[in-house]
């Protein structure tokens, strides 16, 4: 026999060792579950993820796996056999538990096979250095995990840098923000700063900083975003941007309306402005190609 196949055999049994769980009252199976608080998350600083494609998506990006949990249904799956494997090397752990336990985990009726429980991960506000063409957004006091995951998942899409939360925010690693990034808490690196901290750094950026706000003088679709570094600023969903706030800001730009709504959902104004950000570098890229 060769050595390849004797690792292969040994990898096997390492996704044999794994802990069957059927009880609610399982220590392990309370400590995840206390994840869905956010004292308890911080606590343990980590977090839960649904789902075999963004449990991969995670460990191909680096992220460290605490415990993979995973429904008694997916045992023989191949590819979650090889996440029980990635997970094993990572030093993390294997929990195979019942449809009840994983419900209660999840807090879905019918909850996705696979559950991964990660560590946090946020970016140091000293650490961002924006280069040319570089789009950064910063949320002032963002209330909404919906809408912070929206945002999250449209900087992924639009391919922005990342997300800069000022001030009291909804916690990005709450399990409906997770949900509602569909994987892109994984790949859009998150920054946290009090308004001071935040307000400081700022004065370094060394680009454009763009405010949406009702008074905004000027229409969003007549500024020249390219070729340096953005930073779009969007206020709270009830009150906008606070003045020390829109004071910093280089322009502030309106998005105009017609109809009888007299404002955007705020992930739906973030995704107008960084597609209208984004267009004159797209532009650019495609007449290069």
């Amino acid at each position: 026999m060769s050595n390849h196949h004797g690792s292969e055999h040994q990898g096997r049994r390492a996704v044999g060792q794994v802990k069957e769980v059927t009880s609610l009252a399982n220590p392990l199976v309370k400590d995840i579950k206390a994840l869905a608080l956010k004292k308890f998350r911080d606590q343990q600083n980590a977090f839960m993820a649904e789902g075999l494609k963004l449990v991969i998506d995670a460990l191909d990006l680096g992220w460290e796996i605490r415990t993979l949990v995973f429904a008694k249904a997916g045992r023989g799956n191949a590819a979650v056999e090889k996440v029980a494997a990635r997970t094993v090397a990572a030093g993390g752990t294997v929990l195979e538990v019942s449809e009840k336990v994983l419900s209660a985990i999840t807090r879905r009726d019918n909850p996705q096979m696979v559950v991964g429980v990660f560590t946090q991960r946020l970016v140091p506000l000293k650490d961002i250095r924006a280069k040319d063409g570089d789009v950064w957004v910063a949320l002032d006091r963002v209330r909404d995990p919906g809408n912070l995951g929206t945002v999250l998942r449209t900087v992924d899409a639009v391919g922005a840098k990342g997300v800069i939360l000022v001030g009291d925010t909804t916690d990005p690693f709450s399990v409906e923000t997770v949900r509602a990034t569909m994987g892109s808490i994984f790949a859009v690196p998150v920054a946290k700063a009090t308004p001071e901290a935040f307000l400081s750094w700022r004065k370094g950026f060394p680009g454009l900083v763009a405010g949406t706000h009702l008074k905004g003088a000027v229409d969003y679709r007549s500024v020249d975003f390219s070729g340096r570094p953005v930073l779009l600023l969007m206020g709270n969903e009830q009150q906008g941007l606070p003045d020390d706030l829109a004071a910093s800001c280089d322009r502030l730009l309106r998005i105009p309306q017609q109809g009888r709504a007299d404002s955007l959902n705020l992930a739906v104004a973030t995704g107008v402005m960084l597609f209208e950000i984004r267009r004159g570098a797209l532009k650019l890229e495609t007449t290069h190609r």
